[in-house]
């Protein structure tokens, strides 16, 4: 089997490219951004309407061959993911002329990845998912950022909120799509219907 650290290279012949673990490939793609701003990635979900939803959350982690967000309790997209529990997650590299796209199944993190999760974060982002409500949204500017100053002086310590919480998307479906500077890009979809099955690879044009 190839690794995922020659996969996509200039030189890697089609039929290798099938043979790689998807989820070895997207830890590498996603290593790329350590020691960087954390990594951004849009979250499609189905609307509680029907109609598709997107915004953009942070990734968390890739662990246990899952993909970990976190959000507030109170958000859409929990409403949303609860009563539908699948999502699609896209993650781009412009720069690397490189996109991730991720289907799969979803469910809610357990207490000690929540807790991990949440002491990973900046102090701004865990000071955020305090003061991040309906209630402070409709202040002044002036308002809002005195309580945010209040709070972070008076808060020297922050444990998780109770509105904190986590899913794992557990992937079904991985595609890589690769840009190519001197000829056409290519993409390449790994499918499989249960956790249990092995990948099914194909090539397909970018």
């Amino acid at each position: 089997m190839i690794t995922a650290d020659t996969a996509f290279g200039v030189d890697c012949a089609p039929e290798d490219v099938l043979t790689v673990d998807p989820v070895d490939l997207a830890e590498k793609w996603t290593r790329r951004a350590e020691g960087m701003s954390p990594l951004l990635m849009a979250l499609a979900t189905a609307g509680v309407d029907g109609y598709p939803r997107v915004r953009h959350v942070l990734l968390t982690e890739i662990a246990g061959g899952a993909l970990y967000f976190h959000t507030d309790s109170r958000s859409d997209k929990v409403a949303e993911l609860t009563a539908a529990p699948r999502a699609c997650l896209s993650i781009p590299w412009p720069a690397d002329s490189r996109q991730l796209c991720v289907v799969g199944d979803v469910r809610g993190a357990d207490d000690a990845e929540l807790r991990s999760a949440y002491d990973a974060r900046s102090r701004y982002l865990k000071l955020l998912a305090w003061l991040n409500d309906a209630e402070h949204a409709g202040l002044p500017p002036t308002v809002r950022h005195e309580r945010w100053a209040d709070f972070d002086a008076g808060h020297p310590s922050l444990e998780p909120p109770p509105t904190w919480t986590g899913f794992a998307v557990i992937p079904r479906e991985f595609t890589f799509w690769r840009g190519d500077p001197d000829g056409p890009s290519q993409r390449v979809r790994f499918r499989r219907a249960t956790p249990c099955e092995e990948w099914n690879a194909q090539i397909l044009p970018g």
